[in-house]
């Protein structure tokens, strides 16, 4: 693809970010590209999406240089301008970033090259029944070890504004929203809705939606699935819940969750990919639904996400298992599929 503008989003705090980030401004240097930094904390404040898109440029690639949590932050630019995103890793157990960090060079020329691989993800957009608001006395509150605070979404202009279905914020989530409790010592009570219906009313620490992407992320950690990055589906999970019910709801793409805080619980946190983006009263809900558009990240080769499954999550085979002797491949990994499975998704070589 042709590359003509370039947006870097680095983790400042870490000294091969910073390295690699001279790297691919030399890259841009020596290839006519124009190259911007995505900086939000210029200024002293933070910035919505499209004002650091447009501070950047409006990039048609972006790339992120550290771990899952700076990709989250360029993939939410790249899904706002409609950008490629490519994440160059550097952290220690995320999935999302797949490039090592020496590879910098050799990956952007693939993408210039159109020696690519588009892996398209699913996103979360919200409607609420009212605008988010941060109260003044949170900024404090979350400050430490976030930074701080994103500004509360803007209302998308180019959607309808309904009683019923409420007001349409400007805001994509790739991982999960959630719906937290603000007092240590009180739980929030929650009316979880699929599809219009009453599933139940929960009293827990949170309720969140992720996507198949976020699964292996916070849901992953309240005791949610594991699911394939590939799948279409939206999970809901509740955290510790005071109910007897405390599974996992896997729901089909086109259905919307509704969280609705009871009129006698306490205020609840709404946070978007792990930032505050607001707080809601009692009364007030959320409505979590698929966007329409989607996050198109750039890959160089298969997606071996179960082999990551594996190595991020320290798995270990049962003693048993490794007692009855180790396990043979169950297929060929240097052959294609035959016709008959031929329109499975199998790797067909191996993954370095």
């Amino acid at each position: 693809m042709t590359v003509n503008r370039l947006g870097l989003v680095v983790h400042g705090g870490r000294a091969e970010a910073v390295e690699a980030a001279r790297v691919v401004r030399a890259w841009c240097a020596e290839h006519d590209v124009r190259c911007a930094d995505i900086d939000v904390w210029h200024d002293g404040g933070r910035h919505s999406a499209r004002e650091e898109v447009e501070a950047a440029g409006d990039p048609d690639l972006v790339v992120t240089l550290g771990g899952d949590g700076t990709f989250l932050r360029g993939a939410r630019l790249a899904a706002q301008n409609d950008a490629l995103a490519l994440g160059i890793d550097l952290g220690r157990v995320g999935f999302l970033t797949e490039v090592p960090v020496a590879e910098v060079r050799a990956a952007l020329d693939a993408v210039r090259e159109d020696r690519l691989t588009l892996d398209s993800r699913m996103l979360l957009t919200v409607r609420a029944s009212r605008r988010l608001e941060v109260p003044s006395d949170m900024e404090a509150l979350m400050e430490y070890g976030r930074g701080p605070l994103l500004p509360p979404p803007q209302v998308r202009p180019d959607c309808d504004i309904d009683a019923d279905w409420g007001i349409p914020l400007n805001v994509t989530a790739l991982n999960d929203v959630v719906l937290e409790k603000l007092a240590r010592d009180r739980q929030v009570s929650v009316g979880v809705y699929v599809s219009g219906r009453l599933l139940a009313s929960y009293s827990a620490d949170a309720l969140l939606v992720a996507t198949p992407t976020g699964s292996t992320a916070y849901s992953f950690a309240a005791g949610g699935p594991v699911v394939s990055p590939r799948a279409e589906a939206l999970v809901f999970t509740p955290v510790a819940p005071h109910m007897t019910f405390d599974r996992s709801v896997v729901t089909a793409p086109d259905e919307i969750i509704g969280l609705r805080v009871l009129e006698r619980s306490g205020r609840a946190a709404v946070s978007i990919d792990g930032q505050l983006r607001g707080v809601l009263d009692p009364g007030d809900w959320i409505g979590v639904y698929a966007a329409p558009r989607r996050l198109r990240a750039v890959r160089l080769g298969p997606m071996d996400f179960y082999g990551r499954l594996r190595e991020r999550m320290n798995l270990t085979d049962a003693p048993a298992a490794v007692a009855d002797g180790n396990p043979a491949p169950l297929w060929s990994v240097t052959t294609p599929p035959p016709g008959d499975l031929a329109h499975l998704s199998l790797l067909t070589a191996p993954v370095v």
